[in-house]
């Protein structure tokens, strides 16, 4: 399967360059698979695709404020954007320029925070070590910023807007979108209608949104991500397979982490480490019977995994839909609820 397959054409205004207000506004792209019928709705109106049972899977995880500015001795500026970390003080990221941070290479981001260059990855990560008194998270909060996707060019007033309200756990470069349109309300709501509420993580990197450089889908190679499903999120979704329930996810973060972790029947194994699975057709979902997500990027990985649920020709049949329909793409856009 070539990665041109996963094509489509988006013009540039239907990306969306802030978030909907108040957050459930956003509009809700329904597609039933078995009858192909598409519906167009408002994200709130979920709760009438939602049934007493379901399970509803969100990711727990929250971004980091990963992106950094730091200066070497000669006063040159680098970008630099925390990825994942490796040890207490280590930390894999990207820079910008590279040619200012080599191997060895000392720079300062603040009177509190400075780093040295450790090694350099094949592809071009800089595995970094931050120099610091105190607690990490404490100085990133003082000195770093939350990082928006390249094709966002308006600045966010409020960076809690690119968190989900159910957001906890820091460790994240990027955050789990689909979960934007979820207000506490709205759960609530969810919750009361007898739906359970199942939280994994995953901790989002960037190299789920890069771009895919190969001619041929079967030769990209994913990064790898930090994952957990606790005990009682196994049993719960081990419970409502058993029983014949939906188990609903809730973005592409939280279908990565299922089907890392799901046997052949669709049940689930409690766990943590890292996972670099890649879901792209004909591979059929495990554990996972219907998503809410956005809208993806064309020839990306995201893309190629929504396929999964359906196939590529319907996805793209949708995506066709929504840009005459003139939805909002990505990361601030609108959602799409596939059943």
């Amino acid at each position: 399967m070539k990665t041109s397959d996963f094509y489509y054409d988006l013009p540039e205004e239907r990306i969306a360059q802030t978030p909907a207000e108040p957050r459930d506004s956003a509009r809700l792209l329904v597609y039933h698979r078995d009858t192909k019928e598409i519906e167009h709705k408002i994200f709130r109106d979920v709760v009438d695709y939602l049934h007493a049972g379901d399970v509803l899977v969100v990711n727990r995880t929250r971004v980091l404020p990963a992106r950094l500015y730091a200066y070497t001795a000669a006063g040159g500026r680098v970008e630099i954007l925390l990825l994942k970390r490796l040890g207490l003080d280590r930390w894999e990221a990207l820079v910008k320029p590279g040619k200012k941070c080599r191997e060895g290479a000392r720079l300062v981001v603040s009177e509190e925070l400075s780093l040295a260059v450790e090694g350099i990855t094949p592809t071009g990560e800089r595995h970094i070590r931050f120099f610091y008194e105190g607690a990490f998270e404490d100085v990133l909060s003082r000195v770093g910023t939350v990082p928006l996707p390249p094709y966002i060019h308006e600045k966010l007033k409020d960076p809690e807007r690119y968190q989900t309200v159910y957001s906890k756990e820091n460790g994240s470069a990027a955050a789990p979108t689909a979960g934007l349109h979820f207000t506490p309300e709205l759960l609530a709501r969810i919750r009361g209608m007898g739906v359970e509420i199942v939280e994994v993580l995953l901790h989002v990197g960037l190299g789920t949104f890069r771009p895919v450089k190969v001619d041929d889908v079967e030769d990209h190679v994913m990064h790898s991500e930090y994952y957990e499903v606790s005990e009682a999120a196994a049993d719960a979704i081990n419970r409502a397979k058993r029983e014949g329930r939906r188990v609903i996810c809730v973005g592409t973060t939280s279908v990565r982490t299922l089907e890392t972790v799901a046997a052949s029947d669709g049940t689930v194994q409690a766990g943590s480490g890292e996972t670099c699975i890649f879901l792209y057709p004909p591979y059929r979902m495990k554990c996972v019977d219907a998503l809410i997500t956005n809208f993806h990027l064309p020839e990306s990985t995201l893309l190629m995994l929504v396929s999964c649920l359906c196939s590529r020709e319907e996805v793209l049949h949708i995506y066709d839909v929504a840009v005459k329909e003139k939805y909002r793409f990505f990361s601030f856009g609108d959602a799409c609820l596939f059943l």
